[in-house]
């Protein structure tokens, strides 16, 4: 199969571009590299099957061209991190809304087999624990720029499902939790490699609110085996929204502690307010744990991964990040 990705120099897309090369896909990258990294990219730089294209998804005849020579489309293109997100909220719409218009319209054109990622974010405020895909939705108030991207990303939902419904083109939407694994960033508020770093420097590990908001957090390689496996069944899957994401629960606090014993480290927690982490009025989510059911009972999928062997994965990556000077 030929299947462009969008975004596929970030995190969770060169691990996906991976994957496929290994089972024998051809892949495109489309990525204007403004998260994304050629570093995570290097390596398949001269593999027979892959190429690239450093180009905004927004460039209608770049994509157009990749689109056309595509038999699916994954994608992960997006505004990625909270700090992103509160410092740059236009961008975080645009980015979003028209970049995934953009990449339906070409999708229709050639027929193509989507896969368009969400976030466990459009979930918001919600009090009912863990998420179903079919639950309602709470957000906060548009005031907030906090709720700019999961609306966002909910309209982008939207627009996939429509191009289901009215021109029978086959889209999924899946919603991603908190995937982690080695080669994240934190340089955009991801938790887990902050975290890391800062235990192993044995610094003060900058903890925001209370630290006893809990979240659910998924290896990107379960997370890829479940995209992957989605991509596959598309008479099975289309017009559906599926949760990925780990069950094992855990507050910041427990995560931090995790990560203190697991890298021997002499750090201890700093809290830091929300007004000073983010902005004044910064508005977070007390539960974030998904309901698989739905994906487990379509593609027989569970985790492998639990968060300990998550952390240790992370741990080893970052450990040779500072050891070379990275």
């Amino acid at each position: 199969m030929h299947i462009l990705i969008t975004g596929g120099a970030g995190f969770i897309g060169s691990h996906l571009v991976r994957a496929l090369l290994e089972r024998g896909d051809q892949v495109a990258v489309l990525d204007n590299l403004s998260t994304g990294s050629i570093e995570n990219i290097r390596a398949f730089a001269h593999h027979p099957l892959y190429s690239f294209a450093i180009d905004d998804l927004r460039n209608e005849l770049v994509l157009d061209r990749l689109a056309s020579q595509a038999d699916a489309i994954v994608h992960l293109a997006a505004a990625v991190g909270v700090q992103l997100v509160v410092e740059r909220p236009t961008e975080t719409i645009e980015t979003n809304v028209i970049g995934t218009h953009t990449v339906l319209a070409a999708a229709r054109r050639y027929r193509c087999r989507t896969l368009l990622a969400s976030t466990s974010e459009v979930y918001g405020k919600g009090v009912k624990a863990p998420f179903a895909e079919d639950d309602d939705l709470l957000l906060g108030p548009s005031s907030r720029s906090r709720w700019s991207y999961a609306a966002s990303k909910l309209l982008d939902e939207f627009l996939g499902l429509a191009a289901y419904r009215e021109y029978d083109l086959p889209v999924t939407v899946v919603r991603l939790f908190n995937t982690v694994g080695p080669g994240q960033t934190g340089r955009y508020g991801m938790v887990v490699p902050r975290f890391v770093r800062a235990a192993l420097r044995s610094e003060p590990i900058p903890v925001y609110g209370d630290g006893e908001q809990s979240r659910c957090f998924c290896h990107v390689r379960d997370t890829v085996r479940a995209v992957i496996d989605l991509l596959d069944r598309p008479e099975q899957t289309a017009g559906e929204i599926y949760n990925i994401g780990s069950s094992q629960e855990v507050t910041i606090n427990q995560l931090a502690q995790s990560v203190i014993a697991r890298t021997d480290s002499q750090s201890v927690l700093q809290y830091i307010p929300y007004s000073e982490a983010y902005a004044p009025g910064f508005e977070d989510m007390r539960r974030r744990v998904p309901d698989t059911t739905k994906l487990r009972t379509a593609i027989g999928w569970m985790p492998r991964y639990n968060l300990q062997q998550i952390l240790d994965d992370v741990i080893d990556y970052e450990r040779q990040q500072l050891a070379t000077g990275a």
